[in-house]
């Protein structure tokens, strides 16, 4: 007769193999979901210029190497829109109607953040300092809510100043996390978004490319203004490619970077405002033109889109974080 300690030993194993089985199910369901990586590549061009934008809506830091990370650019602590504006009740504001945002600079030096306005004196905040003893609160983007600490009342009052709106508190608050926020609702199925595209505090996703032989294309058909690729806000310009041919790219490859295209950068009324002045141009150029022959012409994916324009492309690191990009690095597609 089997003592019972053979028996719960079997039944122990018997378990042990149903849940290893499982958990081999899974893993082996988690690499089928994975996309199949190109093999072979074809260079296109060359990388212009590097951007990070730290505050959602703000100004640029220009950048000559990056690290690529799941949630982004970054450098040391520097990263990719982690911080942005809210009001007083903590949803996230923007430059589509706080056109001022634009004109605010950021600088980054360890974990100092300084902010500078041509009409505002320059106002620091210790990064650092707000993880340690900020307690962590909610924040809403794009009707998600986000973890985020809150910079502090002298930055408060630096944004509440900047943007005239003595009857609001406006607030900086910083996105600590090294995770993924969650998918905003509005998010077409059509897309192929993991849990890991959704970056910190983008619209959509952590990586922006934009054209630069797009955006003269763009120019050729502009009667009342000239724009720039800093118009468009993206993390990096591509030179050297023809005129649109982004459109056709499935994979794109920077450095040991390999990053895949979730969809079109489809384009807003941030398009229209100078980035050097603030104003908005009085005729919604680009923006505009742009609607005239930039359509998207998937109907379903029109019914989220609608009619704004496409421009640039959108992407998501696939070959782990923590690869290089450097000025001038040829870019490869497939």
């Amino acid at each position: 007769m089997m003592s019972n300690q053979g028996t719960y030993a079997k039944a122990a194993i018997a378990s042990a193999g149903v849940i290893g089985g499982a958990y081999a199910a899974y893993q082996l369901y988690k690499e089928l979901q994975k996309p199949s990586l190109p093999e072979e590549w074809t260079q296109v061009g060359t990388l212009k210029n590097i951007y990070a934008y730290p505050i959602k809506s703000c100004g640029p830091i220009v950048l000559n190497t990056a690290e690529c990370s799941l949630l982004g650019l970054k450098n040391g602590w520097l990263r990719d829109r982690v911080l942005m504006v809210v009001d007083d009740k903590n949803n996230f504001i923007t430059g589509r109607a706080y056109p001022e945002l634009l004109l605010v600079e950021p600088s980054i030096t360890n974990s100092i953040l300084t902010l500078k306005h041509r009409d505002m004196e320059p106002v620091s905040v210790n990064l650092a300092e707000v993880i340690a003893l900020q307690p962590q609160k909610t924040a809403t983007v794009w009707s998600v809510s986000v973890p985020v600490h809150d910079c502090g009342w002298e930055a408060a009052e630096w944004f509440s100043r900047l943007l005239d709106k003595s009857t609001t508190n406006y607030r900086l608050v910083y996105y600590a996390s090294q995770n993924s926020r969650n998918l905003r609702s509005t998010t077409n199925k059509i897309y192929k978004f993991t849990k890991n595209d959704t970056g910190a505090l983008p619209d959509e996703v952590p990586f922006n490319l934009i054209n630069e032989a797009s955006v003269e294309e763009l120019n050729g058909r502009l009667k009342d203004c000239q724009v720039t690729h800093r118009n468009f806000r993206a993390n990096f310009v591509l030179d050297g490619a023809k005129a649109f041919q982004e459109d056709q790219w499935k994979f794109v490859k920077i450095g040991d970077n390999i990053f895949e295209i979730i969809k079109p950068c489809t384009r807003c009324v941030m398009t229209t405002i100078d980035p050097e002045t603030g104003v908005r141009h009085t005729k919604a150029e680009p923006l505009e033109t742009l609607k005239s022959y930039r359509q998207i012409e998937d109907p379903e994916v029109r019914k989220t889109a609608g009619n704004s324009p496409r421009m640039g492309i959108q992407m998501a690191l696939r070959s782990g974080g923590g690869g290089l990009v450097s000025l001038n690095d040829p870019i490869y597609v497939a």
